[in-house]
C-alpha cells in the first residue's frame, strides 16, 4: 500500500527533474544562439563576396566562398602595422602582467599580513573604475614624458588595467595547491625557493599560462584606452573604431571577423585549462 502511494510522487518528482533539466538545456542553447550567430554571420560576411555583402536577405553560409572581403580589409592602408602594434602590445602586457602576478598572487595565497584582506579588495576595486579615469591622467603624463603615441605606453596601460585580475586568478590557482605540498618537500631538503620551483610551479604552471592567454586577449581587445593614447601608432581596434563610421560594410564585416580569429584560437587551444583559472588543478 505505501509502495503504491509513493509511486505517484516519485514520478511526478522524476517529471520535474526532467523538466527542469530540459530548462537548462533550452537555455544553455538559446545563450549560446545568442552569442554564436552574430559570430556567424560575421564569419559568413567576411568570406563573401561584395554583391552578397549588399544583397538581402542575408545569406546564412559564404556561398560561393571568397576572400575578396578579406583581402580588401588587409590592402587597407595601416591594417597591417596597426596589427603589428596590437600583437606587440598584447605580448608586453602578458610578460608584465604575468611577471608581476605571480610573485603578488603566490604572496597573497601563502602568507598572512596585516591587510590582507583590504589589499585583495583594493586590487579588485581597481577594476571598478571606469577606463576614463586611468587613461586620461596617463595620456597627459605621457605627454609631459615624451611617451605619448608609443607602443609600450599603450602596453603600460593595458598592464594596469589587467594586472587585478590576474593577480586575483593567479592567487586562486596558488590556493588550489596544498601548503603540505611544499612543507613535504622541505623536509626532502628543499628550501623555500627549490620548494616552490619543484613542486608547486609545475602544479600551477597551466594555470598560469590559461591567465596569460586571457590577459592577451583582453589587451588585444582593449580599444579606449588605445585610441586615447596613440595617433599614428594606432592598434588595430582602435584603427578599426576610428574608421568605422566612413568605412564600408566589406571593411566592417571583415574588420569584425580579423579581431575575432585570436581570441577564437586561444579560446580553443586553454579551453582544457579554464577551470584551472579559478584554482582546480586538473591532470
Amino acid at each position: 500500500m505505501t509502495t503504491r502511494a509513493l509511486d505517484p510522487v516519485q514520478r511526478r518528482a522524476l517529471r520535474q527533474r526532467q523538466l527542469r533539466r530540459a530548462g537548462t538545456y533550452a537555455l544553455a542553447t538559446l545563450i549560446a544562439l545568442w552569442i554564436l550567430l552574430p559570430i556567424w554571420l560575421i564569419g559568413t560576411m567576411a568570406f563573401s563576396t561584395s554583391r552578397d555583402i549588399y544583397a538581402f536577405p542575408k545569406q546564412i553560409a559564404p556561398i560561393p566562398f571568397s576572400t575578396e572581403t578579406m583581402e580588401f580589409f588587409l590592402n587597407q592602408q595601416g591594417i597591417m602595422s596597426a596589427t603589428r602594434n596590437s600583437i606587440l602590445v598584447a605580448l608586453l602586457t602578458l610578460v608584465l602582467s604575468t611577471l608581476i602576478a605571480t610573485p603578488a598572487g603566490y604572496a597573497i595565497s601563502r602568507y598572512f599580513f596585516i591587510g590582507r584582506d583590504a589589499f585583495r579588495l583594493s586590487v579588485l576595486a581597481v577594476r571598478a573604475f571606469p577606463i576614463v579615469i586611468l587613461a586620461v591622467p596617463l595620456a597627459v603624463t605621457f605627454i609631459e614624458w615624451g611617451m605619448y603615441d608609443r607602443v609600450y605606453s599603450v602596453a603600460l596601460m593595458h598592464t594596469a588595467l589587467t594586472l587585478p585580475t590576474t593577480i586575483l586568478v593567479v592567487s586562486s590557482v596558488f590556493t588550489s595547491v596544498p601548503r603540505e605540498f611544499e612543507e613535504a618537500a622541505k623536509v626532502f631538503g628543499c628550501n623555500a625557493w627549490q620548494a616552490f620551483m619543484r613542486v608547486v610551479l609545475p602544479l600551477v604552471l597551466p594555470g598560469i599560462a590559461a591567465s596569460a592567454i586571457f590577459t592577451f586577449v583582453m589587451s588585444w581587445n582593449e580599444v579606449f584606452a588605445a585610441t586615447l593614447l596613440t595617433i599614428r601608432n594606432r592598434t588595430l581596434p582602435a584603427l578599426i573604431l576610428y574608421q568605422l563610421n566612413k568605412s564600408s560594410l566589406q571593411f566592417q564585416y571583415a574588420g569584425g571577423f580579423f579581431m575575432l580569429v585570436p581570441s577564437l584560437i586561444f579560446i580553443f587551444f586553454i579551453r582544457r585549462y579554464l577551470f584551472n583559472m579559478w584554482g582546480q588543478i586538473t591532470k
